[in-house]
């Protein structure tokens, strides 16, 4: 098995079925959590897929495997009385899982641009072009995100055909113009000081970053979808990196 059957296997078994025994077929001895949900080691993972309730369930919508990096798109219900949409991701070794990151955020009903959290183009393609997609979507991170020159955004993002998922930006390059311009009004910053983690496969690109929105320390999952060599949609996800985690890992 490839490492994107593994861990579409491991998880279906985990968190689709509830399934505890599944640590000891699908997760490594030493097994590295960031996330935030659980502590470190399978024991950790074997204690949260325990007490998951009756009426949980996961809800994938994309895949991307990068190598040793599988990353999933998905939405976790039952966890609470709103359902959290997710990243996932996960470092495959020796055919199990060995590490993992995520970021989750309840879902929002109403967005800016009308589109969902989770909607749009699923399937992987171009993977022709993958290594193209990842520089492209790598410089504009460090360009624009990091770097702040905003006036080369063109220079990554389609003039023609962008569509937002962010819950507060509305489509096309007006509604992030329009989104940036009232945070400057109130003050708020949206800052990237470091690109932890692209992973990369055909025309989707997930970069994980971290920095801050306003005072508050963030982390930024952000996926991007790349067409005819530029960047034609967006997902995100900011949770805030809280300094109380249930191990010493750290987020990243």
């Amino acid at each position: 098995m490839n490492a994107r059957e593994i861990v579409r296997t491991a998880v279906g078994e985990l968190f689709g079925d509830r399934d505890p025994s599944a640590v000891d077929r699908w997760v490594s001895p030493t097994y590295r959590q960031h996330s935030a949900l659980a502590p470190d080691g399978p024991d950790g993972l074997r204690g949260l897929v325990a007490g998951l309730p009756d009426g949980f369930r996961y809800e994938p919508h994309r895949v991307l495997a990068d190598g040793d990096l599988v990353a999933l798109h998905g939405t976790y219900h039952g966890f609470g009385p709103v359902p959290l949409v997710a990243f996932d991701v996960f470092r495959v070794e020796d055919g199990k899982l060995a590490e993992h990151w995520d970021a989750l955020s309840p879902l929002v009903a109403e967005t800016v641009s009308g589109r969902s959290q989770t909607d749009g183009p699923a399937e992987v393609t171009d993977l022709d072009r993958t290594e193209a997609n990842r520089a492209l979507v790598t410089a504009f991170v460090e360009t624009v995100l990091k770097g702040g020159k905003v006036d080369t955004i063109t220079d990554f993002l389609s003039t023609e055909t962008y569509h937002q998922h962010n819950v507060a930006i509305g489509d096309g390059l007006d509604g992030l113009g329009t989104a940036l311009a009232a945070l400057a009004e109130q003050g708020v910053t949206m800052v990237y000081t470091e690109l932890h983690k692209v992973v990369a496969e055909g025309n989707f690109v997930l970069t994980v970053s971290e920095g801050s929105f306003g005072a508050t320390p963030t982390a930024f999952y952000d996926l991007f979808r790349v067409a005819g060599g530029r960047i034609v949609e967006h997902w995100d996800l900011t949770p805030e990196i809280k300094p109380d985690l249930p191990h010493g890992n750290g987020l990243f």
